[in-house]
């Protein structure tokens, strides 16, 4: 059974539709290049760099004033995905891809994009509680922004370790580093600075750290926050995209028979290849703790034809 498992749990690719982890880095890379590519106009018509930032940054970055924020809603969302600092960006796009693989490694490719909004939403609103709350933070309300993926990339990190915090990389190294391990030095690193930075980011960081904490947490008691976010999504695509292929019944519904005995209407599931490639599927969307008992019993009859 368990070389089933490892045989059917299929890894997203680079160039497959539809990865997850693809989308976030391309995202952040195109709004990073073409807020670069901005600066770079106004520069060579000799504008201020003030006027750039008022009419270009305060529009994608989250302001800590609450009045300026009600005439930008949006920034709540595209902050997470804008930043103008070259070398936080950089840092940000890798610790993301090392913890957004071993995530998608693990709970499969739909948890991703939810964790990464989550953490951002709940930087977000810990960014402005602080700015409202605290007066010294009060004083620098007006000209406070936040920008950068910090808050979602600790999300990710933080879900990641929760799931499964001796997971190795490097095993060519004495056997592997365990993935706690990798953590603490991030987490290091990003609050290296905290004693001459922005107060309100680093909570907003914390409130990241926790909104991926409480997603696994949920996750595991069976409260799964990430339908919802990948269901608008679907949407979304058929919307955009009417030639798709309608979703049919349920293949719990349609994927078995009936057989004679002592209970004559209990379902056994029929072992079809179409209903083994939709459970792999299932297992490379959400990985195969996710599994039903039903679809790990048709794995398991699967294998076991397979070695007749």
């Amino acid at each position: 059974m368990r070389v089933m498992e490892d045989n059917s749990r299929k890894k997203m690719t680079l160039g497959q539709d539809g990865n997850a982890l693809v989308q976030l880095v391309i995202i952040n890379a195109v709004l990073f290049v073409i807020l670069k590519f901005i600066y770079v106009i106004y520069t060579l018509n000799s504008l201020n760099p003030t006027a750039y930032e008022n009419n270009v940054l305060s529009w994608m970055f989250l302001p800590a004033n609450l009045d300026k924020l009600s005439s930008r809603p949006w920034t709540v969302l595209t902050y997470m995905f804008s930043d103008q600092h070259v070398f936080r960006f950089i840092g940000n796009m890798f610790w993301l891809w090392g913890f957004g693989y071993v995530l998608q490694d693990l709970t499969g490719n739909r948890k991703l994009i939810p964790i990464y909004l989550y953490g951002g939403i709940a930087g977000a609103a810990f960014f402005l509680l602080c700015y409202g709350v605290f007066p010294k933070l009060q004083l620098q309300a007006s000209i406070a922004q936040l920008a950068g993926a910090n808050a979602s990339v600790i999300a990710i990190a933080i879900a990641v370790t929760t799931v499964a915090p001796d997971y190795r990389i490097f095993p060519m190294i004495n056997g592997g580093i365990p993935l706690w391990i990798l953590t603490v030095l991030y987490l290091l690193i990003n609050f290296s600075s905290i004693a001459y930075g922005d107060s309100g980011a680093y909570i907003a960081n914390l409130a990241g750290a926790g909104a991926g904490f409480f997603f696994i947490y949920r996750l595991r008691r069976g409260q799964d926050g990430s339908i919802w976010i990948n269901q608008f999504f679907d949407w979304c695509n058929d919307l955009f995209n009417p030639d798709r292929k309608k979703r049919g019944r349920s293949p719990k519904d349609e994927f078995y028979y009936k057989v004679s005995g002592t209970q004559p209407f209990k379902k056994i599931p029929n072992v079809t290849q179409q209903r083994i490639d939709e459970i792999l599927d299932k297992i490379n969307q959400q990985g195969y703790r996710f599994l039903t008992d039903e679809e790990k019993e048709i794995l398991k009859r699967a294998a076991d034809e397979e070695d007749l």
